[in-house]
């Protein structure tokens, strides 16, 4: 164990060296692309933040020199979000080191060497004199003078522009999220609402396709089931202009469901990221929710003294080869620009990997997964990745302990044996913190199949945790 472990560092290293190099050239190559096929350079986060602008009708705002909040301003509110800091600063890569190394050198060269009446033209006067700057700054909150017009909504060249992805555009309710309904055929038979709520780089199918056929007769008699794809996802809106904040996911969430179908009570599903989102709406809606259940949450205690999104980042997304999911995740969320190839390769030619995957498989295996795992845009997914996923990480605690202290419902969490990209401890860490909770784990099981391949199962635990919601 001990072996396998140093050996996947150490193939890790020279991997992701390459990778950062990799990195380094794309987003020169993209700029220069975006440049000649779209008129215009797109900013990235390649650089220091006063470096970039937001990519929205948005006004960065820097606080204590860290640029982790933006104001967005509508025709009636003005927003304040909180983005996360790891879309910057995503840890020292190796072409970083090579900089500081560089930089290193110079100063040990120079210093103290070129005297100039009574300036030392050395690296310590330069650090001292930064270092007097920030200190002055430090209490104060500024707001960078740019504000970027609002981009077009139109897909990038590099997103795919097929009629599944980009219907939205084309929709009466372009501004609401894409739900997938079924109840029963009277309406006035419905004895309540499920809102089902899918994780990363998913879909409303992740659902739909697995348990609205498997639950039973009497279930589908009372219940009226709300799938969404949330925002970047499926069928639903992917601005390009949005950055994907957590305020943003709960405003569509409650728009489009909530507010559209009048939901005085309700259920919630949530899977991964979904559980996130969950957490928030109950924190909000504490007498509408019934029962919770979440599905591999990923919550980590996050040591005092530490930055909880960068600290969440590096437990979610470690630089690891194997296992493949592992990676996968690394990849997405430590290289913007990697994530925008990948997007380019197999995000844009979806429907040829659904043909030549049904062809394989001889029209035996059912394709929906792949809905949720390439009909987005790389501008939603990085963003919500590391402003849900990474950013909330130091919100958590404080939603737990709303939910426990105010929120009157059962709670059931659900977690795969051999889930691979969130641990187990994650779930029984939110039993620590909402003891009433009931925590299963599933043996071999994984973060999907938690639910896909076992849908009729956890058809029947979902109807009984709602029995029992409706008993107390």
């Amino acid at each position: 164990m001990g072996f396998a472990r140093w050996l996947n560092r150490t193939v890790g290293f020279f991997v992701f060296s390459l990778l950062d190099i990799a990195d380094f050239l794309l987003c020169f190559t993209y700029k220069t692309l975006d440049y000649f096929l779209e008129s215009e350079r797109k900013p990235c986060y390649c650089y220091s933040p006063p470096e970039a602008k937001a990519k929205t009708e948005r006004i960065i705002v820097s606080e204590r020199g860290e640029y982790s909040k933006v104001v967005s301003l509508t025709r009636n509110k003005i927003h304040f979000d909180e983005i996360s800091d790891t879309l910057y600063s995503r840890g020292p890569s190796l072409l970083t080191r090579l900089s500081k190394l560089v930089r290193s050198v110079k100063c040990f060269n120079y210093r103290g060497l070129i005297m100039r009446g009574n300036v030392v033209a050395s690296c310590d006067h330069d650090e001292s004199k930064k270092k007097k700057i920030s200190k002055s700054k430090k209490r104060l909150m500024t707001l960078n003078s740019t504000v970027v017009e609002k981009s077009s909504t139109a897909p990038r060249w590099s997103d795919c522009h097929c009629s599944f992805c980009t219907s939205w555009l084309t929709s009466s309710n372009r501004d609401s999220l894409f739900v997938k309904v079924q109840q029963p055929k009277d309406k006035k038979k419905v004895r309540d609402n499920v809102v089902f709520i899918h994780g990363f780089v998913s879909s409303s199918a992740f659902w739909t396709e697995t348990l609205f056929p498997n639950f039973s007769d009497s279930a589908k008699s009372k219940y009226r089931f709300i799938a969404v794809d949330l925002l970047g996802y499926g069928r639903s809106p992917k601005p390009n202009d949005s950055l994907y904040t957590l305020r943003e996911h709960l405003e569509m969430i409650e728009k489009s469901v909530i507010s559209q179908f009048k939901l005085k009570t309700f259920h919630i599903v949530a899977h991964s990221l979904g559980c996130i989102l969950a957490l928030a709406l109950a924190v909000k809606h504490p007498g509408a929710i019934k029962s919770l259940t979440l599905l591999a949450p990923p919550y980590y205690k996050v040591p005092k003294g530490v930055q909880p999104a960068q600290y969440i980042m590096k437990e979610v997304a470690r630089k690891e080869v194997w296992p493949p999911m592992q990676f996968g995740a690394s990849v997405l969320s430590w290289y913007e620009h990697l994530g925008r190839t990948i997007g380019l390769v197999l995000i844009k030619n979806h429907h040829l990997i659904e043909f030549v995957t049904r062809l394989l498989t001889l029209n035996r295996m059912r394709t929906y997964l792949i809905e949720g795992f390439l009909c987005h845009t790389h501008n939603g997914s990085f963003h919500t990745l590391h402003n849900i996923i990474f950013g909330s990480g130091a919100k958590l605690d404080s939603y737990l302990d709303h939910v426990r202290d105010h929120v009157d419902c059962d709670i059931a969490i659900f977690h795969g044996g051999k889930d691979e990209l969130i641990p187990v401890e994650c779930s029984y860490s939110v039993k620590s913190k909402l003891p009433r909770a009931t925590v299963h784990v599933i043996p071999d099981k994984d973060h999907i199949t938690i639910v896909v391949g076992r849908q009729k199962d956890f058809a029947r635990e979902l109807e009984l945790i709602w029995q029992r919601s409706h008993s107390t």
